[in-house]
């Protein structure tokens, strides 16, 4: 036997895998940002497309057409709002992101799986929010749930990547701490809107938006200025 299969044969025997961490390349969080930015820009463009369609009929003028699309465009409105939110938090979370394992990038994934099913219930939302109570309430569902998907996997995202160390080292525990704080009020905000369907419908998604407007107020983990970042 030869000498390199002396030195694997303990590890064999044990069923163990052959293959240290050390002898793996570490993989950054690079590729799978740019990746994240392109499927959001798709969702985006995909929303103008399949909410911003006039709504005419034979000899009906145009003024008269935009009134009656009103729906639509306010679940545009906020809907833009909410995918434009999601892209900030995503982007200042992957700044901390050192390295990333097999699991985070699944947790992205799903992520971006609720993420891209918006357009879908923002669409369903706008059709039927002059509909009967029920459609108003199960649109309303379809919708919540894709956002409170984007928000549940956003903490379980930087609950993985603070478990594992992957955040940067560099960093004051205590900041990590405050954005997972901070990261648990979205999915909590996003039911108090959506019990408010069973109030009014219009006012459920106003609520949304302004939801998105607290988010907007800077906080733990945000974007500072160019000479505090990265101390």
């Amino acid at each position: 036997m030869t000498e390199g299969a002396e030195s694997n044969q303990p590890d064999l025997e044990r069923g163990r895998y052959r293959y240290w961490k050390g002898q793996e390349l570490e993989r950054g969080g690079g590729r799978a940002e740019a990746f994240s930015d392109a499927v959001i820009a798709i969702v985006l463009t995909l929303m103008a497309v399949e909410l911003l369609r006039l709504q005419s009929e034979g000899g009906e003028e145009l003024g008269t057409s935009l009134l009656r699309g009103w729906p639509a465009y306010l679940a545009y409105a906020i809907t833009f709002a909410i995918v434009g939110q999601v892209w900030l938090t995503h982007h200042n979370m992957w700044r901390y992101v050192a390295r990333v394992d097999q699991p985070l990038l699944l947790f992205n994934l799903l992520l971006l799986l609720f993420v891209a099913t918006i357009p879908f219930t923002a669409s369903q939302l706008a059709t039927h929010l002059r509909g009967s109570t029920a459609d108003q309430r199960v649109s309303a569902a379809l919708y919540v749930g894709a956002v409170l998907g984007e928000a549940l996997f956003f903490n379980l995202s930087w609950w993985w990547a603070r478990r594992r160390r992957l955040l940067r080292d560099d960093v004051d525990p205590g900041l990590y701490r405050a954005v997972a704080r901070r990261f648990l009020i979205g999915p909590v905000l996003y039911l108090v809107a959506f019990s408010f369907v069973f109030v009014n419908a219009v006012l459920s998604l106003c609520l949304y938006l302004l939801l998105v407007g607290l988010y907007l107020v800077p906080g733990p983990g945000d974007v500072r200025r160019a000479s505090t970042c990265g101390r």
